[in-house]
């Protein structure tokens, strides 16, 4: 699978928390949920200052055996100032990254990649690893993943 190094500014995420690990029985149910409260709760329209349209997949505060983490869909907005009252904060940390740009299902290619990109020696940093949706086509998506390297 092919990448590209890419240097990034750090980007302030408002948006939907929760938990989950690689080994949950519920892992695909947990971030299935995020993203349907995310469109169909009707969190995406309350956003305020967003930066662009680009929903934002975000997994953070790794655990230490790096299996556990965070899961953050929201988007990237270029203030806080009160407006995203009830929602959760995180920021994705300036630095370099990997970058990988796929196309197809929003669910199955999103997989697929990540099972290859876990397969990979990368040299991770596990700071905070996020796709960015550049489009909304769940079968024909514009997708680019970044992974957090040392």
């Amino acid at each position: 699978m092919e990448y590209e190094i890419v240097n990034l500014n750090q980007k302030t995420l408002v948006g939907l928390s929760a938990k989950t690990s690689n080994n949950s029985p519920d892992m695909g149910n947990i971030i299935g949920g995020l993203w349907e409260k995310f469109y169909t709760g009707g969190v995406h329209d309350r956003i305020k200052n967003t930066v662009n349209e680009f929903a934002i997949g975000l997994y953070s505060d790794y655990t230490e055996d790096r299996n556990g983490y965070c899961i953050t869909v929201g988007n990237e907005v270029s203030s806080l100032d009160g407006k995203n009252k009830d929602l959760d904060v995180k920021i994705i940390p300036a630095g370099k990254y990997a970058k990988f740009s796929i196309c197809g299902n929003m669910v199955t290619a999103v997989v697929d990649a990540w099972q290859q990109i876990w397969q990979m020696d990368l040299d991770r940093s596990f700071t905070g690893d996020f796709e960015e949706y550049k489009n909304a086509d769940v079968e024909n998506a514009e997708i680019d993943i970044y992974v957090a390297l040392k």
